[in-house]
């Protein structure tokens, strides 16, 4: 098992830049995360199907806030059938498909998306307007959900790798369709 330090993190954004020498075993910290994320956005949306219905009105009329700046919208969403029934089918579908994207690796940026946004649009639901509330879970989940996009989680003992290997028309995938970049990794 190799433990060197040959891995470097650079960037450079509004004249700051960043450097660093991350850990070899870094690389496994990155896939365990991705794996756990994985497991508990597969876990949430086997909770939601095994109770099916699953019913999001209760969420969004009764669990949130009225300083939350979405209360309005949320319950607005509670109060039309269409968008409530649309709701009820796509937050467990997308905790299924972005748990088994993580645990396998498949499309991971996509995946991360997905994550971050629902987190994202689970936080300001449940924001109360409390200064302590800026560091809910839910945000840190987003955030996470974003760094395993970052670091392109799914080209690391992930499908992913594999993935991005496939030729198409005799061409490597990703020469073929460059915006693949975006959802692979």
């Amino acid at each position: 098992m190799s433990t060197t330090n040959a891995n470097r993190l650079e960037a450079q954004y509004g004249g700051i830049s960043l450097s660093g020498s991350p850990h070899a075993l870094s690389a496994w910290a990155v896939v365990a995360l991705r794996i756990v994320m994985g497991g508990v956005m597969l876990f949430a949306g086997l909770g939601k199907v095994s109770e099916w219905p699953f019913d999001a009105s209760g969420f969004l009329v009764h669990g949130v806030d009225a300083a939350s700046p979405v209360s309005g919208l949320y319950a607005a969403m509670a109060e039309t059938p269409i968008v409530l029934e649309t709701i009820n089918v796509i937050v467990p579908a997308t905790q299924l498909l972005i748990g088994i994207a993580l645990i396998t690796g498949a499309f991971v940026r996509l995946a991360a998306l997905g994550g971050a946004m629902q987190m994202t649009l689970f936080y300001l639901g449940g924001w109360a307007g409390d200064w302590l509330a800026l560091f809910d879970s839910t945000l840190v989940y987003a955030f996470v959900f974003l760094a395993i996009g970052a670091f392109a989680a799914g080209r690391m003992a992930g499908l992913d790798s594999r993935i991005e290997r496939l030729r198409v028309g005799g061409r490597p995938l990703l020469e073929r369709y460059p915006r693949l970049r975006y959802v692979l990794g």
